[in-house]
């Protein structure tokens, strides 16, 4: 950290100055001439943690995605579909036995299935053929999508959270003042995504502990830089991708039921997930699990800032970013060169 410092002294100084600018627009009661300029706190708050928690969601799914694109170069086009599908199994789940906790596994498992099916069919018959896998993965994405369209209909879908989930909460975020009491304002906020987001977190942390401090993590980043040495020690190097195409395309399914909570299914979120998950990746980093979690958390923020304050180019901001990352740090912004 000292050499960082010494070597970058603008960089740190520029990130202090933000790091103490967002501080203070977070705790601080705002002035009037700030609320003119800005708008009110509430609402910068909501985009925020709206930002924060859209972003959770978007890591969910590039976790996955990055577990087999970014580690295992497979070009998986369909993994916006297993989000999806995952959704909708998960939506059939809760409607039917009311558990909503108890979707999250059965639908890791169904979807995490279906990950090795691909796996063992499609991929390993086609390793290292990009392009092939790109076209194969596209033909597959249409199938299931046209699949689900017949099986489900065009609809939208909500999945409802347990009762204990349902409603805000109030939070220790000041907002405001209230003219007749000078009491303070405190911000209140649905309880369902900070779950959620704190469960993205714990799979985040897990997900880094089992590939930088586990046998199979050391597996993985081991076949991924020499897959023919560690044939030859004897490791089941295909029973290993395996697994991680298994839980690569689980995570997908639970960010399916996640989405599905707080926001909507319907058809043309997979493309839209999808997307996400690239921009996620070539924004954090191939293969880098705190860089999927970093692009995660700008390009959600991004979205939702501009969607509050700038609407109109609010698509705009994230290929901005992943345009401006790609021009000054095409490994990403924590990938390796």
């Amino acid at each position: 950290m000292k050499n960082y410092v010494e070597r970058h002294p603008w960089q740190v100084a520029v990130y202090v100055i933000v790091v103490a600018i967002l501080l203070y627009l977070i705790f601080a009661i705002w002035p009037s001439w700030l609320i003119s300029l800005v708008g009110k706190k509430k609402v910068f708050l909501n985009a925020l943690f709206n930002g924060i928690t859209l972003g959770g969601l978007y890591f969910l799914v590039a976790s996955g995605f990055t577990l087999i694109f970014g580690l295992m170069r497979n070009v998986n086009l369909a993994h916006g579909t297993l989000y999806l599908l995952g959704g909708y199994i998960g939506y059939f789940f809760v409607d039917w036995t009311g558990y909503w906790l108890l979707a999250f596994p059965v639908v890791f498992i169904l979807v995490g299935c279906i990950g090795i099916l691909l796996q063992m069919f499609v991929f390993r018959r086609m390793e290292g053929e990009e392009l092939r896998q790109t076209l194969v993965t596209i033909g597959i994405s249409i199938v299931l999508a046209d699949l689900m369209l017949w099986a489900v209909g065009g609809d939208f879908y909500n999945i409802h959270p347990p009762k204990w989930l349902s409603g805000p909460m109030e939070t220790f975020f000041v907002t405001g003042v209230k003219r007749s009491t000078g009491d303070l304002i405190f911000l209140k906020y649905p309880l369902v995504r900070i779950v959620i987001f704190a469960a993205s977190v714990t799979v985040g942390v897990l997900m880094w502990l089992m590939l930088n401090r586990t046998k199979i993590g050391m597996l993985i980043r081991a076949g991924v830089d020499d897959r023919e040495m560690l044939s030859a020690s004897g490791a089941p190097v295909h029973l290993v991708f395996v697994a991680v195409f298994a839980l690569g395309a689980g995570l997908a399914g639970i960010a399916g039921v996640v989405g599905g909570t707080f926001q909507s299914l319907a058809p043309g979120e997979d493309i839209r997930f999808l997307l996400a998950s690239l921009v996620v990746v070539i924004v954090g980093g191939m293969g880098s699990i705190p860089g999927a979690a970093l692009g995660a958390l700008l390009i959600g923020s991004a979205e939702q800032f501009g969607s509050v304050y700038f609407p109109t180019y609010s698509v705009v901001f994230t290929f901005l970013i992943m345009v401006l990352v790609l021009a000054f740090r095409p490994q990403g912004l924590l990938g390796k060169k």
